[in-house]
């Protein structure tokens, strides 16, 4: 996995993770909901980059 990669994908799940958060704080449902896919996506992405550096060895 590219050190870009990784830096970019830890930095959308913190965001994630503040919209989250700005969604509870707020009472905004919506928010909240759309920080917990944010977090899920970068998750995914990492995962799927572990698997091709696997495949890489």
């Amino acid at each position: 996995m590219g050190t870009d990669d990784k830096v970019r994908n830890v930095a959308e799940k913190a965001r994630g993770k503040v919209k989250e958060a700005a969604g509870k704080a707020t009472g905004d449902r919506v928010t909240e909901a759309e920080g917990r896919g944010q977090q899920l996506k970068s998750d995914l992405k990492q995962a799927a980059e572990k698997i091709k550096d696997a495949g890489k060895d």
